[in-house]
């Protein structure tokens, strides 16, 4: 899944570095690494949004844990947040 400017998908799941994650397609920003945590799946995790529109959101069909994220600008898709599974309780995971 490569959904952000440092293209690669899981290649980035232990990149720590500073800077801003963007989507793909567009380059709207997405997240900061200030937000970016280790987390067991493949891909990289994040706590929050760098803006309140860097992604839309709705429900995901049968999994009422998670919601399917876009690009807040240009629609493409980003995966899911999941809902109350972020390193904190009641933190979700990007």
């Amino acid at each position: 899944m490569s959904f952000c400017s440092f293209f690669g998908g899981e290649v980035f799941q232990n990149h720590f570095e500073p800077g801003v994650y963007v989507c793909a397609k567009c380059g709207h920003e997405l997240f900061s690494s200030r937000s970016k945590y280790a987390h067991s799946s493949p891909w990289p995790a994040f706590t929050e949004t760098i803006h309140a529109d860097s992604v839309a959101k709705r429900p995901e069909r049968n999994s009422p844990e998670a919601l399917k994220v876009s690009c807040g600008k240009c629609g493409n898709g980003l995966g899911h947040e999941f809902l109350n599974d972020g390193p904190k309780p009641g933190k979700s995971r990007f």
